[in-house]
């Protein structure tokens, strides 16, 4: 068995922020800068709102699928386990429809899979992450109920590093020193982004269409125009657009979303490390500018080097943008503000070819996927994110605009973008130990933040750029790594898993709380790890999307089935639905089912990662569990927390294991509930650099072993599962 080598570009740790409980927040500020002439409960009720919850929809009578549904889990559960295949139900296929490298514009020629292809930016990338489906009908128009023909838009996150294992986009695994090789960069600034892809079902099986209209790519090098607050800021002026009106492409995308009027929405996760800054970059800038916080805040500390190397490759535009010290006169000189320009929510139409826009209304941080509330007319449309890292914060964004039905159709669908997402108001979450919670307003009519002392915002483009800053400021509650969002279209109440945290302690600066009670040691191959080591699926449901206040509870602890019930395995879990590190997580609109994704390194010596289907039930439908903690000194901490119902084997199964070294990730379906596409994600990416030529050592031959494609370099592909006899998936 080989050593598992990863290092998770997703798990960065960059909030030291002290974050107290809300009431010292309040305590502190208001003494030091005596910001009202009123009471502190005159600031809590106007800036928060109510905390009382009326007519919150977690009562029987709202749409909830009651116990007797538990049947509608028609599978036996897969088992665990370390083949490399993609193991599903008797009773379901799986075919492999779209891989890293496939041609799917003019000018690529058929795949080789050998370290010398080039021409990425007319293939599919690499890293398939978060997609969505976008129906054509028989005529190859825009439909929301086909369910044979339609569009992918899939995220290409990144490419398996080279300087830790093999890389199999060249063809000795690349260059791990610096200068890097021209050629190898030009290679991989292609190969992230996103592609737009025609599939079709015939004959029946499924296949992409290599010469469809409407395919289409993204990289890093796209052109892509900025809307919303951070427009026109001083913070987004660069060499290329000296009026911060434009940028070019997206990187590191992650989750997705699909907005209520039609188009893609992808969140800008890890893109801070793919910057270099010159270790003397503070002083020239100077200690007193704001873009120095802003900076270390978001990682990116000078001296440190980039995750690729770009910055080396020469001294073409392309290459010198990555490095963002501050070198010129001013920022129109150089790409000093060039990392501001990633970080944000993106949105596509995948039915044109009209240029990418960056939503900074949305915030700016390690974003994954957007989950959009059903909009009711005449009310604000509300979108749920999460700040992938450890101690990063759960946001929501609440729409200027009022809600008219007429645009769930509308003739320019990124124009209704406009008007939703380019102006509102941001909120993150500061979760209560009673089970309830606040969204805490992020902008200048939050006194914490008008007058926070560690950074001056001026202006809500600041607001906009420095998320995070404004967070901290405001108090919210540090989470374990924010991933996947969803919405439970049975009940309206927003899940989000948080994949785990290394840096959870009992007590400490990130210390044990309510809605994010365990810290634990697990053992794996004779190491141990500490923290939330399997991290568990937040709820929260509120009277109204908009509305302030909600309650919470944990709908699921992941957990070894083994492991101690009583701080542990919280949830009850079998053999059946064991898990560690949930990561993507989506609702099935045809079915209700919830379906959680693992991207894990804690239990891989059991078990590749794997995709399982749940029952959601609703917020309270458990009850509190306390968890009581010996400190080093003898003393006990006790945490209550909230816990969904105890999982079963009727309520939660394991649907499929994917192949050696990968992710599952990203996932959507036919409106029909009848075909679900899947992403295997960086299969065998722990092969050692010195066996990049070997397939013998390949830790994965994935797909090529399923019959998938030339060579047996492993690739990230896109698989379809449908059901044998022709019925939904799951049930």
């Amino acid at each position: 068995m080989t050593t598992d080598t990863r290092i998770d570009f997703n798990d960065e740790d960059s909030n030291r922020s002290a974050n107290p409980h809300f009431d010292a927040v309040l305590d502190t500020r208001l003494s030091r800068r005596k910001l009202l002439g009123g009471g502190v409960g005159t600031l809590a009720t106007g800036l928060l709102g109510g905390v009382a919850l009326t007519g919150c929809a977690t009562d029987g009578a709202v749409h909830s699928m009651g116990a007797g549904n538990e049947r509608l889990l028609a599978f036996n559960a897969v088992p665990k386990g370390l083949a490399d295949v993609v193991t599903v139900p008797a009773g379901y296929k799986v075919e492999i429809i779209y891989a890293l490298g496939d041609p799917i514009l003019g000018g690529a020629a058929a795949f080789k899979n050998d370290g010398t292809d080039t021409d990425f930016d007319k293939r599919a990338g690499d890293h398939h992450d978060g997609m969505e489906w976008f129906g054509l009908d028989a005529g190859g128009k825009p439909s929301r109920n086909a369910v044979n023909r339609g569009l992918l838009a899939v995220n290409h996150e990144a490419t398996t590093d080279e300087k830790l294992s093999s890389h199999f986009l060249h063809a000795n695994g690349g260059k791990t020193s610096l200068p890097r090789p021209a050629a190898e960069v030009d290679k991989e600034l292609m190969i992230h982004g996103l592609s737009v892809v025609e599939v079709a079902a015939a004959g029946g099986a499924w296949k992409y269409q290599p010469s469809s209209a409407f395919n289409r790519r993204i990289t890093t090098m796209t052109e892509a125009v900025v809307h919303g607050p951070a427009r026109g800021s001083a913070h987004l002026v660069t060499k290329f657009s000296p009026d911060a009106t434009r940028c070019r492409g997206t990187l590191n995308n992650c989750g997705t979303g699909k907005t209520p009027w039609g188009t893609f929405v992808s969140g800008e996760e890890n893109w801070y490390g793919y910057f270099f800054r010159d270790a003397k970059d503070d002083d020239k800038r100077g200690k007193k500018d704001p873009s120095v916080a802003g900076l270390q805040r978001y990682g990116r500390i000078a001296g440190a080097a980039s995750r690729h190397g770009w910055e080396s490759g020469g001294t073409a535009d392309q290459y010198v943008r990555w490095n963002n010290s501050a070198s010129g006169a001013s920022a129109r000189d150089d790409y000093r503000n060039e990392m501001n320009t990633f970080g944000y929510v993106v949105e596509l139409d995948a039915y044109t070819q009209q240029p990418l826009r960056k939503r900074t209304g949305l915030g700016r941080f390690a974003h994954e996927s957007v989950s959009f509330a059903k909009p009711v007319a005449g009310q604000p449309v509300v979108a749920y994110m999460g700040d992938d890292a450890r101690g990063e914060y759960m946001y929501k964004f609440v729409s200027a605009a009022k809600w008219d039905a007429a645009d769930a159709n509308p003739a320019d669908r990124l124009a209704a973008g406009d008007k939703y997402l380019d102006q509102g108001t941001l909120f993150a979450a500061k979760f209560k130990a009673d089970g309830t919670g606040e969204w805490l307003e992020l902008s200048l009519n939050n006194p914490f933040i008008a007058a926070n002392p560690d950074f001056e915002f001026k202006t809500a483009a600041d607001i906009a750029i420095f998320t995070r800053l404004a967070a901290d400021a405001a108090g919210a509650t540090k989470m374990d790594r924010p991933e996947w969002g969803g919405i439970n279209p049975r009940t309206g109440e927003f899940y989000m898993s948080l994949t785990n945290n290394a840096n959870r302690t009992v007590d400490g600066e990130m210390a044990t709380d309510a809605a994010n009670p365990r810290s634990y040691s697990d053992m794996k191959d004779g190491k141990e790890s500490k923290g939330n080591v399997n991290g568990h699926i937040i709820r929260t449901a509120q009277a109204t999307p908009a509305a302030t206040a909600f309650k919470w509870d944990v709908y699921l602890f992941a957990a070894e089935a083994d492991a101690d019930k009583s701080l542990v395995n919280l949830s009850g879990l079998t053999d059946e639905n064991d898990m560690s590190a949930p990561d993507g997580l989506a609702f099935s609109e045809a079915t209700g089912l919830c379906w959680i994704q693992t991207d894990d390194s804690a239990y891989t010596d059991k078990t590749n990662c794997m995709l399982l289907a749940g029952m959601p039930g609703k917020v309270g439908d458990g009850g509190k569990k306390t968890l009581a903690y010996k400190r080093t000194d003898g003393s006990e901490k006790r945490i209550d927390t909230y816990v969904g119902r105890a999982a079963t084997p009727a309520t939660l199964k394991r649907f499929l294991v994917g192949p050696k070294d990968c992710e599952i990730t990203g996932l959507c379906e036919t409106p029909d509930g009848r075909a679900l596409f899947i992403n295997i994600q960086h299969p065998g990416e722990t092969t050692k650099m010195a066996d990049v030529n070997d397939p013998a050592k390949y830790t994965s031959q994935w797909p090529a072993n399923a019959g998938y494609g030339a060579g047996k370099r492993p690739r990230s592909a896109t698989i379809v599962i449908t059901k044998i006899d022709g019925g939904r998936i799951g049930t």
